[in-house]
């Protein structure tokens, strides 16, 4: 039986990371996210690993591809800004068909903005992570537990499909401390990897990793191979909570901290006799767009919950065909919705 133990989300992250036999961390301090680098500057020489603070962001994500081209687990984590200075190289992953995991404990923006929690980095995660035609996994924990139990799913699941991955968390997950229990160490299964350039001793034709391709025929040819790879992810790859959501006539849509917030302003609404219920979102890319058109076969009314301005609206207008009005209601620059205020939004639409 595992035993449960008290930790904060950045450090269980690291240490979830280092069970799902990632053993090489490249990295950049930056509030946040910085225990989570911290704690793997202290673990990785205890377990046989590596753990270097690059000189830049941009630095640390291009190590993360070298390490995932010669075929072992690598991650890289950072906060909003540093995110940004990753993207391009995140494209070149994604166009090597690269497997890594990217964390991201998301705070205020844009520009510097502030290190308070925030969500605002939904479109960047699932739309624009960098130039070019390509999507990468996005899981999105509400619960320290669940950032723990996402980071090995999140290193099969690139692995599987060969493409990146993101964890898409925020301050609030980040530094919260929280009970979890943790997989044993040394149960990670890891795959073999024949297309990795990690040498073949005369045994077999070189492997090549690479992004750059000057004919464009074959250049079109591999993005739509990879976007026909995208349509089985988005086929067995959906996750998604539903909660209280069979008879409920207005349907919350919320992820990450802001779902902790919409179910107890569910549960309120429940108390005073209202049919409300919840859809959380796991998986951000590929949207979990069953779940919601369930919902919608009898809401109705929608109301996303977000830090942010909105990011995830149209998603859930596209998921579900605009079939039932969909509403918004969200804090941003940091701030925290609380449940009496999405309480108040619920009523509203009564």
């Amino acid at each position: 039986m595992l035993m449960k133990v008290l930790m904060k989300g950045n450090e269980a992250l690291a240490e979830a990371a280092i069970r799902a036999g990632c053993h090489h961390f490249f990295g950049y301090p930056i509030t946040p996210q910085t225990e989570l680098a911290a704690y793997m500057s202290k673990r990785m020489p205890k377990v046989g690993g590596t753990y270097l603070q690059a000189e830049s962001e941009i630095a640390a994500i291009n190590m993360v591809l070298g390490a995932s081209a010669a075929g072992i687990r690598a991650m890289t984590s950072s906060s909003s800004p540093g995110i940004s200075l990753k993207g391009e190289g995140i494209s070149y992953m994604a166009g090597s068909d690269l497997p890594a995991v990217i964390i991201n404990v998301q705070r205020g923006g844009p520009g510097l903005g502030g290190i308070q929690p925030s969500q605002a980095d939904y479109w960047q995660a699932t739309k624009a992570t960098g130039h070019g035609d390509f999507q990468i996994l996005v899981f999105a924990p509400s619960t320290v537990q669940e950032m723990v139990d996402l980071i090995s799913h999140a290193f099969d699941t690139a692995d599987k499909y060969r493409m990146p991955a993101m964890i898409l968390a925020d301050g609030m997950l980040g530094q919260m401390m929280e009970p979890v229990e943790l997989p044993e160490e040394g149960s990670a299964q890891l795959p073999e990897k024949p297309w990795a350039a990690s040498g073949h001793g005369g045994k077999r034709a070189h492997n090549i990793i690479n992004s750059l391709y000057l004919t464009p025929e074959k250049l079109e040819q591999l993005v739509k191979e990879r976007y026909e790879r995208y349509e089985q992810v988005k086929a067995n790859e959906q996750m998604a909570e539903e909660y209280l959501t069979e008879d409920a006539d207005i349907v919350l849509v919320a992820y990450g901290a802001s779902s902790r917030v919409a179910r107890s302003a569910v549960n309120k609404a429940r108390g005073k006799g209202i049919k409300a219920g919840l859809v959380r979102p796991i998986t951000l890319w590929p949207f979990p767009t069953q779940a919601l058109n369930r919902a919608a076969s009898h809401a109705k009314n929608f109301l996303v919950v977000e830090m942010s301005m909105g990011q995830m609206v149209d998603d859930v207008k596209l998921a579900i065909d605009c079939k039932v009005p969909v509403h918004f209601y969200g804090r941003t620059g940091g701030m925290i919705p609380t449940p009496a205020e999405v309480l108040e939004q619920i009523e509203a639409l009564l």
